[in-house]
């Protein structure tokens, strides 16, 4: 039962969005709250550069098919079922939430959720870190990039030349300054992770109380109504379901055993708010995120709540595959 509560990060989620509606920050205050949160987000893509070892992705491209699964289910099947999510928009989806759910496809995979439930799953931890790591390192090109192609096609604006400059400045240079240093400071910021977890999460924390103090100003809550949130709650968990279904169902078509198709399932259903909130601030400068960024949160509690039951729903299969022999015999 204590799997299905919300973890403490969410906690602190809620927690900035209520601030931010009782008392949200504007005029030259949110401006430099602006900068500093910019320079938080370059610190955390920088962090995660020099998290990540290289070693660790070259050895999971070995199992290709595996990993070229993941990445076509969380950068072709996702957004394509975004597209599918156009036509309830605006009749049953207002346009704002659209975009953030469309926003929810094209992010990369998380990464620390993906492995650690792979891993109480009895799946293949090793192409769990490989295919969570590639997913984030090519995220930082391919969801732009998406934005642009779908945004643009769904008759919204795409990225200018101004937005890719600051993604490169902001996400992409930070990252691989990261890369750069990792062979010198990577087992240091790794076994610090205690440590560095509170700024990777006050960071979030930041964009978040920023957005949605924009999203009140400009009144989300007025236009915002209880029936609009519980529609959009039932269709993140009709999306995770339905990519928990297709990674499933693919996997068994690929012929992949059990520990790969445990991996599919939790690497390629997975969606990052870690990456997902920075990146939107980025992407969407100027613009009120708030609404753009709410179903990626609500998505976010849904898959740690429905991924830690399925987790244990395979190790206790697990557990009865193994103790099957030693009865029988």
């Amino acid at each position: 039962m204590k799997r299905l509560l919300p973890d403490t990060f969410t906690l602190l989620l809620v927690g900035a969005v209520l601030l931010a509606s009782l008392l949200p920050i504007s005029g030259e205050p949110a401006q430099w709250f602006g900068i500093a949160t910019n320079i938080a987000i370059a610190l955390l893509f920088f962090l995660h550069g020099a998290r990540l070892s290289t070693d660790t992705v070259v050895a999971g491209f070995l199992h290709w098919r595996l990993q070229l699964f993941i990445l076509v289910t969380t950068f072709a099947i996702f957004p394509l079922l975004g597209l599918g999510l156009g036509l309830f928009s605006p009749w049953l989806i207002d346009q704002p939430i659209y975009l953030g759910l469309l926003f929810l496809c094209v992010l990369p995979s998380t990464v620390q959720s993906s492995i650690a439930f792979t891993s109480i799953a009895g799946g293949n931890v090793p192409a769990a870190i490989c295919a969570a790591s590639t997913s984030n390192i090519l995220g930082i090109f391919l969801t732009p990039a998406l934005v642009a192609l779908l945004f643009s096609t769904s008759g919204n604006a795409g990225i200018s030349f101004d937005m890719i400059w600051k993604i490169m400045l902001q996400l992409f240079l930070p990252f691989v300054a990261g890369q750069i240093l990792q062979p010198f400071i990577g087992n240091w910021i790794r076994s610090k992770k205690t440590l560095l977890n509170p700024f990777d999460r006050g960071s979030i924390l930041m964009v978040v109380y920023l957005a949605f103090s924009e999203a009140v100003t400009e009144g989300i809550w007025r236009r915002l109504a209880i029936g609009d949130l519980a529609i959009l709650i039932m269709v993140d968990g009709l999306l995770l379901a339905a990519v928990l279904v297709i990674t499933s169902i693919g996997g068994k078509l690929l012929g992949f055993n059990r520990e790969d198709r445990i991996t599919a399932v939790f690497c390629g259903s997975k969606k990052s708010l870690a990456s997902g909130v920075p990146m939107a601030s980025v992407i969407f400068a100027g613009q009120s995120i708030g609404a753009i960024v709410l179903p990626l949160m609500l998505f976010h509690q849904i898959q740690l709540m429905v991924c830690a039951w399925l987790a244990r729903v395979y190790a206790d299969h697990q557990k009865t595959l193994d103790t099957e022999p030693a009865r029988a015999g």
